[in-house]
């Protein structure tokens, strides 16, 4: 059987490994670290939207929460994420009270 030889994807990497830092374990755990990171800082984003999106509703309507907002949009089938819609809570909030309002109707 032919021996099949990998491509320039691993030998990158691993020169790469080598050329930054004095130790491989060094490298290895910023490697960790940088990959774990990335994860926490899409959860981070999220949170801070869904943070902005609430405080806004709730000043709307004291009886209107985020959750029966975002429930709402489902129902209705507006396509609107939360990046956007806290955009808009920053930056046009009289849109989103619009939103908000013609979804409750």
């Amino acid at each position: 059987m032919i021996r099949v030889i990998r491509g320039y994807i691993a030998r990158r990497r691993r020169k790469k490994t080598r050329s930054f830092v004095s130790t491989t374990q060094q490298k290895m755990r910023a490697l960790n670290s940088t990959h774990r990171d990335r994860g926490r800082r899409k959860r981070d984003f999220r949170r801070l939207w869904i943070t902005r999106i609430n405080a806004i509703t709730r000043a709307n309507g004291a009886s209107y929460s985020y959750r029966r907002l975002i429930h709402d949009l489902y129902k209705r089938q507006v396509l609107l994420n939360r990046k956007i819609l806290a955009q808009m809570a920053i930056s046009k909030t009289n849109c989103l009270y619009m939103i908000s309002n013609e979804i409750v109707k």
